[in-house]
């Protein structure tokens, strides 16, 4: 996924790719489907609001590597809650910190287990 692919097709000047009949198809050679477009623009700016102090550039490039991780996953509907779980990890550990607000629970050891083995 190209870090412009994130910022989204309108400013860009391309156009997204066509929707496919199954929503949760992926479009031709791999790429993102629209709606797994949308989540990682969601999904980035949830983590600029939760990690002010991180580049904005750095949260897109974690975002574009966690979906990255799951080009190959056959089952595409999780991939964006596993992406997100990937780029938050990745983005408390470069900063040393997890913050918990909104409602979200910081990651007990439990967690950091199973988050480590994400299914592709």
């Amino acid at each position: 996924m190209a870090l412009a692919t994130l910022r989204g097709a309108e400013r860009t000047g391309t156009s997204p790719a066509p929707a496919m009949e199954d929503p949760g198809a992926r479009t031709a050679e791999g790429s993102p489907t629209p709606e797994e477009l949308a989540s990682a623009r969601t999904t980035v700016a949830r983590l600029k609001a939760a990690y002010p102090s991180v580049d904005a550039a750095t949260v897109e490039a974690t975002v574009e590597a966690a979906y990255d991780a799951f080009r190959q996953a056959r089952v595409r509907q999780y991939v964006p809650i596993l992406a997100e779980r990937r780029s938050r990890k990745a983005l408390a550990a470069a900063i040393g910190s997890n913050p918990g607000h909104g409602g979200e629970r910081a990651l007990s050891a439990g967690d950091r287990e199973g988050a480590s083995s994400d299914v592709r």
